[in-house]
């Protein structure tokens, strides 16, 4: 099938409810993909930070292959090895032995842990304090948790028990939790807010002060978890300890997984009957899981993350000492944004046509999310790619 052929399946009959650019892709190998005219691109992004591990790594397509092979499904009334190895792992790389739920999604995995905070706190305790900026899922639940009109419009009557507080703003989280509020839900890098950073202060604060007020503190790290900041979990690098985070996208390296990690004296709180989740840690989904955690160990990739992600920051600023329409560039490892003055459609679109993924949050920036496993020759060309496609938009020559 062509290009045009598929395209035409797809309008006729897949509901149009995402925004597609039109390219049609068949084969991807680390961080290139390669659509149905032969054309090869750089992806930068990852899919929202899915393939953690770079498109189709040999070990992560053994695991699947030899795990199909030997069994794909079992219902969660029964006991496997993977499931259990694999929490295992996520546990003891969370350093607070971590218990394990597993589920298919962020949203799912959000959707667990308000459920279980909820559940671990004391009858009455119903409230989830979430910020602006943030992006939690697009459940009737997690929209709710998500203080933006343009994802809850048109969907209503949402769920009572969510109030809205001021990201970075120790003191305005301060006046939304009372005596009502089971828990603190933030991401420690807002993703769909526009790669926006927590500061050390407020992330320390929201754990003394759930400390203080006896609620919760949520780690939503669907988009951070797994090495993406260059350490397991993103709210390491702020010295605290979460009652409860959620994990999704890279965790799977691709393959369909999420959890709802918790510590142990919370985690007892969802007893038998009380959640479940059909295809969740299925044998398939967790030899994935376990196939990225050894990638990443083995191939020392949260070192990798780190320095590759200092080195595309390094890179961007030049980008914006040579071209004017780059206010700000923010990050935490290899998840970095570049705040332009223009509009980022149009230069996700221009970049396309050059050969490069990349994506837009907010209208302006421009995200970037390549694998764990990327190399500074790859960054380097698709920051030149990018550079391209700004001066393009802009209409700006390159300034020495």
């Amino acid at each position: 099938m062509n290009a045009q052929d598929i395209i035409g399946l797809f309008e006729r009959h897949v509901i149009p409810n995402y925004a597609r650019w039109p390219v049609t892709f068949t084969r991807g190998r680390g961080v290139w993909v390669t659509d149905t005219e032969g054309r090869t691109y750089l992806d930068m992004f990852s899919g929202w930070a899915v393939t953690s591990v770079g498109h189709c790594h040999p070990k992560l397509v053994q695991a699947l292959q030899q795990q199909a092979a030997e069994l794909i499904y079992l219902p969660n009334v029964y006991y496997w090895p993977n499931q259990g190895r694999l929490a295992e792992k996520i546990g003891a790389a969370t350093g607070w032995d971590g218990r394990c739920f597993f589920c298919n999604s962020g949203a799912e995995s959000v959707e667990g842990a308000i459920k279980l905070a909820r559940l671990a706190t004391p009858e009455g305790r119903v409230k989830i304090v979430t910020f602006d900026g943030g992006f939690h899922g697009r459940t009737l639940a997690t929209l709710t948790a998500t203080p933006e009109a343009k994802y809850q419009k048109g969907v209503g009557p949402l769920p009572d028990g969510f109030v809205y507080a001021v990201f970075n703003d120790l003191e305005s989280a301060r006046a939304a939790v009372d005596d009502q509020t089971a828990a603190v839900l933030v991401e420690p890098v807002q993703g769909e807010g526009g790669i926006r950073p927590a500061t050390r202060e407020f992330m320390q604060g929201l754990r003394a002060l759930c400390d203080e007020r006896n609620c919760l503190l949520i780690c939503d790290e669907v988009w951070t978890g797994v090495g993406r900041s260059g350490k397991w979990f993103a709210h390491q690098h702020y010295n605290i300890v979460p009652d409860i985070m959620t994990l999704a996208k890279g965790v799977g390296g691709g393959a369909v997984l999420g959890a709802v990690v918790a510590r142990p004296q919370i985690a007892k709180a969802l007893a038998p009957g009380m959640h479940a989740s059909t295809f969740g840690g299925s044998p398939l989904a967790t030899a994935a899981g376990l196939a990225v955690f050894e990638i990443i160990a083995e191939e020392n990739l949260l070192q990798n993350a780190e320095q590759m992600g200092a080195y595309l920051q390094e890179a961007l600023a030049g980008v914006r000492r040579r071209n004017g329409h780059i206010k700000e560039i923010r990050g935490l490892g290899l998840m970095v944004g570049a705040d332009l003055t223009v509009p980022g459609a149009d230069v996700v679109k221009a970049a396309l046509q050059k050969g490069l993924l990349i994506n837009c949050a907010q209208e302006t920036v421009i995200r970037f999310a390549p694998a764990l496993n990327v190399t500074r020759k790859e960054i380097a060309r698709g920051v030149e790619l990018f550079e391209e496609a700004l001066r393009e938009v802009t209409k700006e020559d390159s300034v020495a």
